[in-house]
């Protein structure tokens, strides 16, 4: 099941919102990367990519399009990285397929605005080990931006936060990506 107001748009424009690399070393340098992560909506692996650079652990891309892992593998393939694993899942629909408590991380970047986003975050939550991390970034609900979902369907911080707690998640931080992700608000919070 695509989430309501998807599709990529070309990657050149696309990696231009971000910068992964930064912006991982933001999230990670409270947590450390290591271990395993899962990425939810890989997309072109712009984070997947990066996080494989790393950590040792096995990083598993999901991604509901069958280009868009073609490519990530693609790009991994070229990298020289044997730690990704990419996936064509409808995670929405039928799960991660991970086992329960295998994760020690695990993204999800602009996707929350999904129609029922406590059931992902539930399942993140479920492939995350005790203490395991949960990554979340967002575009801004309180600008408009060159790319995203329509303001009335973004989540607001805010409602992310309760969103989290909902799915049994505890020490929730926000974490600031203006030098990094100028459109995107982020928060962290711990299984």
């Amino acid at each position: 099941m695509k989430v309501r107001e998807s599709g990529m748009p070309e990657e050149v424009y696309w990696e231009s919102f971000f910068d992964a690399d930064a912006t991982l070393q933001i999230l990670f340098n409270t947590s450390g990367l290591t271990g395993h992560l899962v990425e939810f909506g890989c997309g072109y692996g712009t984070f997947t990519l990066a996080a494989a650079q790393h950590t040792h652990g096995v990083v598993t891309a999901l991604d509901i399009e069958p280009l868009m892992v073609e490519r990530v593998q693609q790009k991994a393939d070229v990298l020289g990285l044997s730690n990704v694993r990419v996936e064509v899942r409808d995670f929405v629909a039928h799960g991660s397929g991970l086992e329960s408590g295998t994760q020690d991380h695990a993204l999800i970047f602009n996707l929350l605005h999904l129609e029922q986003p406590v059931w992902l975050l539930r399942e993140a939550h479920r492939v995350l080990r005790e203490g395991g991390m949960l990554f979340v970034m967002h575009w801004r609900s309180d600008i408009p931006t060159p790319r995203g979902p329509s303001l009335t369907i973004r989540p607001r911080p805010e409602q992310c936060q309760e969103w989290l707690e909902e799915a049994g998640f505890q020490q929730i931080e926000w974490v600031n990506l203006e030098a990094c992700c100028p459109y995107h608000y982020g928060l962290m919070a711990r299984r």
